[in-house]
């Protein structure tokens, strides 16, 4: 198990391999769909948001509001990443982005994307949202709440042992993409 600390640094992110499991402390944020698209298509961050060495999680936590106007997050599972395969990998070259939390995988262009400018994609459990929360020790700030709505917003986590498994690294290599070779390898054996 690695430990991975922020700051996340681009020697941190070439040192992980396929299959490397990590436990992330450090500041991560949110982004999903909409945010996504909005930065494919020109937007900027809001002031005071840098993914620069940063993660980015595939997720739309579940936030209950406190009294004093914070928030506690109840569940933070991950969700499916291929959605995201038309702009990932322009916002990980655009953005700086070292590592890229979901679930399922991603496809191509994010793969050569993370070969070419330092960045992981990490595999979350799915199905343990609300253990993942646990790991949520802070909601420091959200940004985008009303134009996108609560899951698709950019929430700033701070998170300690995150665990996550790296299935991209930042060597060309896909956990997914060599699954799916082997599992088409076997099927054609059988046809």
């Amino acid at each position: 198990m690695t430990k991975l600390t922020l700051p996340f640094t681009e020697e941190k992110i070439r040192s992980l391999k396929v299959g490397d499991e990590v436990l992330i402390s450090g500041v991560v944020y949110t982004g999903r769909d909409a945010v996504h698209k909005y930065l494919h298509e020109g937007g900027e961050l809001p002031p005071g948001v840098s993914f620069r060495d940063g993660i980015i999680y595939h997720c739309g936590p579940v936030m209950m509001k406190q009294p004093d106007g914070g928030y506690i997050c109840t569940a933070a599972g991950p969700t499916t990443s291929i959605r995201e395969e038309p702009y990932q990998w322009q916002v990980i070259r655009d953005f700086g982005l070292r590592g890229v939390i979901g679930k399922g995988g991603m496809g191509p262009k994010t793969q050569a994307a993370c070969k070419e400018y330092g960045c992981v994609y990490l595999h979350g459990v799915g199905g343990a949202a609300q253990v993942l929360a646990e790991c949520v020790k802070k909601v420091r700030n959200v940004y985008f709440l009303e134009k996108f709505g609560s899951p698709e917003a950019i929430w700033e986590l701070e998170v300690v042992d995150f665990p996550a498994v790296v299935t991209i690294d930042a060597h060309g290599n896909s956990l997914h993409e060599t699954v799916w070779n082997s599992s088409k390898a076997e099927l054609a054996k059988r046809v």
